[in-house]
């Protein structure tokens, strides 16, 4: 391969020149420059004498042993240069090319009819070939609309490579190379014309090859043993009933919801219903190499088709849907329908049988309208389904992922996705795409919606195979996602299925796509289905009656009608999301318990050595092993224990616990403050070693993942997402690298996250870090943007909601939780909820920055046992604080403060300095460390406290950002169920509202920062706003 790709552009020239003076009886279709971009350049060799050349003399190689990099692109000219001095005088050359030539034009020659074959023509022969290999796809008939005009490139014609009519019956030899295909060893000796005639009908045919970028010669012989076969695929009868049932299948399934729901949107599959036959087989195949779980991704295109037909949703139940939706059962404890979802949204799971007779388990993730956001979420579900299945070779659980044309080649979350495949804690051991091909994306043709030949062609950063097929060809279909899956399970990596079909509607059923594309359309009108043009095929090889296809047809009626009968009674019976690992687990209609998160003090004193212990051996950077020394004795004094050490000991006692933990985003190993240190560096070996491995004895690599992830928010969080939903008893975090660049994730936030439970009934515990809080770092740098978050919660403002502990539902029933948390122990405990809680649901923390290292933001270990009485108890208790009341040593009631400061993070030490400083003792200041929900017990607690203080909210960032917003009516109706007072009576201190999140000059932000603890602790009444 590594020869073709020079020779393409030098040798390509050299032939051109030999070939000026050659008459040329074959007609070229010589191909526009848009199809051929200009090849790359290469320094030219010049020919000198053997005294002049300081080029090494080549080596004599035996032509048994020939590789594809002995014909770079430079030896190429110098070959024929060679050749020629050979002739004339074989004295004249170096003796190693005299053994060459001999031996080339001996082995020629006693093969009859092959005596004048020369070496250039022996080169010509394999330029040739390779030239189908490489652009044989863009000859394919690849449209079943017949539509696209491609001309055909210039080295797929023969005379280009100085043949004519009069050598087609002629015999060559294609020598003995280590290739596959027409270059192996099985017929060295072949007339011109069967050559030409087996590349056409492998390259050139419905199918179309896209393999040639691949640098793995193991890969590229792999795959020219599966497409330059001999003989032609073939089915027998049996199995090509098998297909044409599952294409009736297909094609009725839509036709019925035509039918019956004529006005309906359902996104429809007609135009590529063989999209269901071939992912049959694909898994069909896949399961009898092994795969027992798939995965499956896709947007709205066919979604319904392949949830009926596919995954086996009770079609029932898609009936219903189409009816006006499910209803919950009345008096079935916990059925929490949520908000639901249109019906092509929707996902499902179902065990189903295989041709081969095994059993596979499929599961369709539930996704937005945002065509390929649900990708990531795909792998990362798959990557846990191999964790948890302990599935270390990656061969039985498996991603598939159904694209759009238009999306594939327009949405960026696709390249971030397949730049996951190959990270080590990150793949899957490779994913199957599926592209259906329309041909247009909405009202939008391919010239306007991508730069690049095919919509595939991002796939090429990978080194994948790509196979492009035409959607009428249901036979091609299957063989070529068969082959896809025998790819994927042989190779482990990505491989691409590019089906080049059409939408015989618009967009959806009730568009008009004649407005934008009308002679498409004008053709689509009048071109036979998939099912029709496969039923004639089968008519003619008579191996299929019209009397069986009447049979199929009659009993998929039979059986669509029957449901759509049993759909007027159908009723969910059990909550969908219910999978075996989560069971037992609470809906938001069931009240759980409230747990303590306390550690066993002897246990927190085992796991602090172990993740503070480093081998005798190891030999980290000066500074870290000096950070290391004080961790340890943080553990053994059980003072000043800081950020990191509380996190620390939050993941080594779920592990100790059995509990998974995993951590990924943005160099989280280190840290991006350099504060965490969970992976260490030999700095004489570069051996990497990680504390929180060795917890327990003999622990698993991964019960503890901590990972950098590429520099993806999108992808990475939606992979993390993925990963979190497939089992409730592991702990998911992923980590921004500031909180500013979670924006770059905002679809998964806004699709996912925040709404997934109410739309589709989907729990999960993914904690999100933010770095968040104002130090002067800029306007990128400051804001985890606390306000898009908060404003997207759903609890109610107005509404007080049951806070009786042992009835209060108010976590379960919100969407999320926000916490912005101001010491070590609270983050140590609000980590342990998540797991230690009977549901389960997202955690987005404002993680701090200078508080990392901030003298007075430290705690003492008693803070994270589960003993009462002791020292440490008083000010943390056994659970994650919701508000942490002042810490000054106030009665119940304080009628002498005057100044109740409300505040939320690290501005807390500031105004506590400040206070100090000014000696200010009638403020008191309480931290909400849960914005939401809101805690309006304890809220109502401190203002029963202070029934004389003027209450203040203060907060760092700009009126308009931040926490301000939210809290303010929640306040407000805490207040009024106390009687006191109005919403006016809420002060506000803070940075005034701004477009940009902080200032970028560092003397303005002090002067702000300055000005607003000021403003906090002034004497007398705060007026509002300013």
């Amino acid at each position: 391969m590594a020869w073709f790709r020079a020779a393409s552009g030098v040798a390509r020239l050299a032939i051109r020149k030999n070939l000026a003076q050659a008459p040329h009886h074959i007609a070229r279709t010589r191909t526009s420059a848009l199809l051929h971009p200009p090849t790359r350049g290469f320094h030219s060799t010049v020919l000198r004498s053997k005294a002049e050349s300081a080029a090494p003399i080549p080596r004599a190689v035996p032509l048994s042993r020939l590789t594809d990099s002995f014909l770079d692109g430079t030896s190429s000219v110098y070959l024929e240069e060679l050749q020629r001095a050979w002739e004339a005088d074989p004295n004249s050359v170096d003796e190693s090319w005299d053994n060459f030539f001999r031996n080339f034009v001996g082995q020629a020659a006693t093969s009859p009819g092959i005596s004048g074959q020369t070496i250039q023509e022996s080169m010509r022969l394999l330029l040739l070939v390779r030239a189908y290999q490489v652009n044989g796809h863009m000859k394919a008939k690849l449209d079943p609309l017949g539509l696209e005009e491609r001309q055909t490139p210039d080295d797929l014609d023969l005379g280009f490579h100085g043949f004519t009519e009069a050598d087609l019956d002629r015999e060559f030899f294609l020598g003995v190379w280590r290739m596959a295909g027409f270059l192996s060893e099985n017929r060295p000796v072949q007339t011109l014309r069967g050559i030409l005639n087996r590349l056409e009908q492998a390259y050139c045919g419905p199918i179309g090859y896209e393999y040639m970028h691949i640098a793995d010669r193991e890969k590229c012989n792999w795959l020219r043993d599966k497409i330059e076969t001999v003989k032609p695929r073939e089915y027998n009868r049996e199995r090509r009933e098998v297909i044409l049932d599952r294409l009736i299948w297909s094609t009725q399934f839509e036709n019925f919801l035509a039918t019956k729901w004529t006005a309906a949107k359902r996104f429809g599959l007609e135009g590529g219903e063989t999209l269901i036959p071939g992912m049959k087989e694909m898994f069909d195949r896949a399961a009898d190499m092994g795969v027992e779980t798939i995965v499956i991704g896709m947007s709205h295109r066919g979604r319904l088709n392949v949830l009926g037909n596919v995954v086996r949703k009770p079609l029932r139940q898609i009936f219903s849907e189409f009816s006006g939706g499910t209803k919950p059962v009345d008096g079935e404890n916990g059925l929490y329908t949520g908000t639901g979802d249109v019906k092509y949204h929707l996902g499902t799971s179902y065990d189903r049988p295989t041709r081969g007779g095994k059993r596979i388990h499929l599961s369709l993730v539930a996704n937005p309208s945002h065509l390929e956001a649900v990708d990531p979420v795909v792998i990362g579900k798959t990557r846990a389904k191999q964790y948890y299945s302990n599935d270390t070779e990656r061969t039985k659980n498996l991603g598939v992922l159904i694209h759009g044309d238009g999306s594939f080649a327009g949405q960026g979350v696709v390249y971030e996705t397949l730049h996951l495949s190959a990270l080590p804690n990150y793949t899957t051991g490779g994913t199957i795409h599926i592209v259906v091909n329309n041909q247009v994306a909405f009202t939008t043709d391919p010239r306007s919606g991508r730069s690049s030949q095919y919509c595939t062609d991002v796939a090429k950063a990978l080194d994948a195979p790509i196979f492009h097929v035409n959607g009428d060809d249901m036979e091609a279909v299957v063989h070529v996602c068969e082959l896809a899956a025998e790819w994927r399970q042989t190779f482990h990596s990505d491989v691409v299925v590019d089906i080049v079909c059409y939408r015989r509607f618009g967009h959806n059923e009730i568009d008009e796509p004649s407005f934008t594309q009308p002679t498409m359309y004008q053709v689509i009108r009048n071109h036979p289905s998939a099912l029709e043009i496969y039923q004639n095929k089968l008519l003619e090889s008579e191996q299929v009656s019209k009397e069986d296809i009447e049979r199929i047809q009659n009993k998929v009626n039979s059986i669509l009608n029957e449901e759509f009968i049993n759909s007027k009674d159908y009723v969910p019976r059990r909550r969908d999301w219910l999978s075996a690992y989560w069971t037992g687990f609470k809906s938001p209609e069931q009240i759980s318990r409230i747990r303590n998160t306390g550690v066993k003090p002897e246990i927190l004193k085992r796991v602090g050595r172990a993740i503070t212990t480093l081998p005798e051996n190891f030999k980290p950077h000066r500074a870290v092993k000096k950070i290391f020394e004080q961790r340890a004795q943080m553990i053994e004094t059980g003072e000043g224990i800081d950020w990191a050490v509380g996190e620390a000991l939050a993941f080594a006692t779920l592990i100790a616990e059995g509990n998974h933990v995993r951590l990924s985003g943005q160099d989280v190993e280190r840290g991006t403050f350099s504060h965490r240190h969970s992976v260490l560096h030999d700095q004489n070996t570069g051996e990497k070693y990680c504390p929180l491995d060795h917890i327990l004895m003999d622990q698993n690599e991964e019960l503890f993942t901590v990972s950098n992830s590429s520099l993806s928010e999108f992808a990475v969080l939606g992979f993390e997402l993925g990963y979190s939903m497939e089992n409730p008893n592991s702990l998911l975090l992923w980590e921004a690298q500031f909180g500013d660049f979670a924006n770059g994730a905002q679809v998964m936030f806004d699709q996912f996250l925040s709404s997934g439970e109410s739309k589709w009934l989907r729990q999960t515990g993914l904690v999100v870090l933010l770095p968040h809080g104002y130090d002067g770092q800029g306007p990128e740098h400051s804001s985890g943007r606390l306000e898009r978050f908060l404003q997207m919660s759903d609890d109610n403002p107005y509404i007080i909601p049951e806070m009786e502990p042992t009835l209060r539902k108010q976590i379960q029933e919100c969407n999320w939780q926000v916490v912005n948390v101001t010491t070590p122990a609270n983050y140590f405990h609000v980590l342990r909820r998540q797991i230690h809680r009977e549901f389960r649901k997202p955690l987005i923390v404002m993680a701090p920055k200078n508080l990392l290292r901030h003298k007075d933001c430290k705690s003492h270990l008693s803070e994270f046992d589960d003993l009462e009485g002791h020292p440490g108890f008083g000010k943390q208790g056994t659970r994650f604080k919701r508000l942490i009341k002042d810490q000054n040593d106030h009665k119940e009631v304080e009628e002498g403060i005057n100044r109740l400061i409300l505040c939320s993070g690290k501005v807390y030490y500031e105004l506590d300095e400040g206070r100090k400083k000014k000696d200010c003792k009638d403020v008191a200041i309480c931290r909400i460390e849960q914005l939401c929900p809101f805690p309006y017990d304890l809220m109502q607690r401190e203002l029963k406290r202070y029934p004389n203080a003027e209450i203040v909210w203060c907060q760092e960032e700009p009126m308009n950002m931040g926490a301000y917003n939210y809290i303010a009516p929640r306040l407000y109706t805490a207040m009024r169920a106390l009687g006191r007072g109005t919403f006016d009576d809420i002060k506000y201190v803070g940075r005034a509202p701004s477009a940009a999140t902080a200032t970028g000059f560092m003397s303005v932000h002090m002067q702000e920062q300055a000005e607003l603890v000021q403003k906090a602790m002034q004497q007398g009444p705060i007026s509002y706003p300013y």
